[in-house]
């Protein structure tokens, strides 16, 4: 055992406790949470036009800072863009991340002194409570891999910008520098499958213990070592025994990446986000991520089922109750104030409180009422392979309103790694998962509003070939698992 890996375990001991000590008073930090931002945040051009001095409790916050998505801050935003400081925080941020935006091209999420730590302390404290929960501490001494954007940075406005991935790759710890992959130039290189094979010669000798990134994307890296080497990737490293991602849930992926590898691995799930890291795996064993309550974020939460009515109820912390679907809002010490996400979560536990993400306020399937969600999709998935030799490299849903003959239906693209026997079994165990997990959509089979869906096989490929046509290959770009229009699905080749 070496020194570093010695050293992790009493360090992850000490954040064990201080991790503890707040996760068991959530209601009470949350509360300082809220009353910190509005102090910081009165003094501010946003604090002032919202009338921040007046501000005492929840209630008040609900009257003066109406919820807001990007489009709706962007007159804020694009002053802080300009160079005028103490706008939406006080003084100017140190970063934009710059993201993809939906109705208005790129999005600019600023990054503050006082919020940057928090993205790089969630990173660490996920991998040091498994640490302290497993007692594993060898990989430390590893290489370690995360598929991520260009480290490379502009300048704009006396404020740098960049990818946030690319951003948080100047804050990896000194003592990380030697352990860390690939390279500095590797890292810098735009194109992805360009990347991605400078990456896979890069690591290949090495002594790989952990590997990091969206799980789409690290199974092209995995796929592209299987093919040059003829060997499963646990036999190619050896040691590598700990898989963390974030992004997309990994259990649509789980069957194919454990063919990969040729084994199962430790694996910790993130929720990180340009607006800020919200969760972390802090339990093997536990469904769902520890929702961080003391990183400078204050949380709202609005069902999801009310979110499109007028004057829906914001709801807190001691509010929620578990299983429900809620759009969640934060405000923050990077300036963002009652800030629609555009995300969904829904609470496993309250004690502590660990959620998941469910899926995106506007990626649904509502063609006919019925209101699929992404975590609808992906358990119809997981239960209809389990236990199968399927295997599913990629999927997405989109309605089929008007069909050349019969009934409308849910049409499934899959692209297979290992294609089912029976394509009609298949789409019948899909069906019957979604008619268990959604009362609307099974009225509407039974109704025979809707024919049962249908599963159109996309060729090996295919979403690849799609998002790089998007110019989304790669990073953290991904595809949304479904949507109420044929958009997505008229572009993916057949």
């Amino acid at each position: 055992m070496s020194i570093k890996s010695a050293l992790a375990k009493p360090f992850a001991k000490i954040i064990y406790k201080k991790v503890q000590k707040w996760a068991n008073n959530p209601v009470d930090t949350q509360k300082k949470v809220f009353e910190e931002l509005i102090a910081q945040g009165a003094s501010t051009a946003f604090g002032q036009d919202h009338d921040f001095v007046s501000i005492n409790n929840h209630s008040d916050f609900v009257k003066r800072v109406p919820v807001r998505d990007y489009e709706a801050l962007k007159p804020y935003v694009e002053r802080v863009v300009a160079g005028e400081p103490d706008v939406l925080w006080k003084g100017k941020p140190l970063y934009f991340a710059k993201t993809s935006g939906t109705t208005s091209g790129a999005k600019y999420i600023p990054l503050t002194k006082e919020s940057m730590p928090n993205h790089v302390e969630a990173a660490r404290n996920a991998i040091l409570l498994y640490i302290n929960e497993t007692g594993n501490a060898k990989f430390v001494d590893g290489k370690m891999i995360f598929l991520q954007g260009s480290p490379e940075l502009k300048e704009q406005n006396g404020i740098q910008l960049g990818r946030l991935s690319g951003i948080v790759a100047h804050y990896v710890p000194k003592y990380l520098q030697k352990n860390r992959m690939p390279s500095w130039e590797t890292n810098c290189i735009d194109d992805w499958e360009t990347k991605v094979d400078a990456v896979v010669e890069e690591t290949l000798p090495e002594n790989m213990t952990v590997i990091s990134g969206i799980p789409s994307w690290v199974q092209m890296y995995f796929e592209k070592i299987q093919q040059k080497t003829g060997k499963a990737v646990g036999d190619v490293f050896k040691n590598f025994n700990l898989f963390i991602f974030g992004g997309v849930n990994y259990e649509p992926y789980r069957a194919k990446f454990e063919n990969l590898i040729g084994r199962k691995v430790d694996s910790i799930e993130l929720y990180p986000a340009s607006e800020g890291f919200f969760a972390y795996q802090d339990k093997q064993n536990e469904r769902g991520m520890l929702l961080l309550l003391n990183s400078g974020i204050f949380y709202e939460f609005i069902k999801a089922d009310e979110f499109f009515t007028e004057n829906p109820k914001r709801l807190t912390i001691k509010d929620v109750e578990v299983g429900v679907n809620y759009v969640m809002i934060i405000s923050s010490n990077a300036g963002l104030w009652g800030y629609n996400l555009g995300d969904t979560i829904q609470f496993t536990s309250t004690k502590p409180y660990r959620v998941i993400v469910s899926g995106r306020i506007k990626h649904f399937i509502s063609a006919f009422g019925e209101h699929v969600i992404g975590k609808e999709v992906e358990q119809a998935m997981q239960e209809a392979t389990e236990g199968t030799d399927i295997r599913v490299s990629e999927f997405t849903v989109a309605p089929q309103i008007t069909p050349e003959e019969g009934l409308p239906y849910h049409e499934w693209f899959i692209e297979f790694e290992n294609e089912p026997q029976d394509f009609s079994a298949l789409a019948k165990k899909l069906d019957n998962s979604l008619q268990k997990q959604n009362s609307y959509y099974y009225d509407l089979i039974v109704g025979k509003v809707l024919q049962p869906l249908k599963i159109n096989s996309v060729k090996k490929g295919g979403f690849q070939a799609y998002m790089k046509s998007q110019g989304k290959l790669g990073g953290q770009n991904k595809i949304p698992r479904l949507s109420n229009d044929r958009k997505i699905v008229e572009g993916i080749p057949q």
